[in-house]
């Protein structure tokens, strides 16, 4: 078999591409900023001893870590969409609403993976420092913010992690709803060279190197906040 990368390369596709990644890099973001806030305030709600609060994020959890990330992209797009105001759906079409939906789809999504991962970091602090905070004045949001969240974050790090690099990976699935990100970009380019090994093994170079470089930003700062052992 003979590799040619060459045609990959040609200036409009190398531009394809670049804007795949782009909008990749986007959907990454997005999608993780939305899944740490939400899973912060789920998580928050689910230790703060209210039993509404309590069922609601148990609820909530068992929805989205049971269905595909696949079907709620497509939820969002197809169903949700259409509910939306006809000045708002103008607007999302206008402004790439396939990625906009599936950022939103990913990052309700993965905030259930985040909020277990916060929430097990939380049970692991003492319960002398929550009441230590209180004593202080502290209210419960209060210690939460300055006292128990920032350590809790520190111990949950590593699933934290492993769950940023599947949310990166999970971002390829907005191709089914026609997102332009690199898998998208990578099968158009793939449709017009015929060039399939090549092209998608820059695809699969692309989420691989990406992957372990999250992977190791992550071991490294892993490393740098770690909790010394008491």
């Amino acid at each position: 078999m003979h590799l040619d990368f060459s045609a990959i390369f040609l200036p409009q596709y190398r531009t394809q591409i670049l804007h795949g990644i782009e909008f990749t890099v986007w959907l990454t973001v997005s999608s993780w900023i939305l899944a740490i806030g939400l899973g912060t305030v789920l998580a928050t709600m689910r230790m703060s001893g209210s039993k509404i609060a309590e069922y609601f994020v148990a609820i909530y959890i068992a929805f989205h870590r049971n269905v595909p990330v696949l079907v709620h992209i497509l939820l969002w797009y197809f169903g949700v969409a259409t509910l939306l105001p006809a000045n708002v759906q103008v607007w999302t079409n206008a402004h790439n609403g396939e990625v906009i939906f599936s950022s939103i789809a990913i990052g309700l999504c993965m905030a259930a993976y985040f909020s277990e991962d916060i929430r097990s970091g939380l049970r692991s602090i003492p319960w002398s420092q929550h009441e230590a905070s209180r004593s202080l004045g502290l209210t419960y949001l209060g210690s939460m913010r300055y006292v128990i969240l920032p350590q809790a974050f520190r111990i949950a790090l590593p699933p934290f992690i492993n769950h940023t690099v599947l949310l990166f990976k999970n971002t390829s699935l907005a191709m089914a709803i026609g997102a332009a990100e690199v898998t998208y970009a990578v099968q158009e380019i793939e449709n017009h060279t015929f060039r399939t090994f090549e092209t998608y093994l820059v695809g699969t170079v692309f989420y691989l190197v990406v992957s372990l470089g999250l992977m190791f930003v992550g071991a490294v700062v892993g490393r740098t906040t770690r909790i010394p052992s008491r």
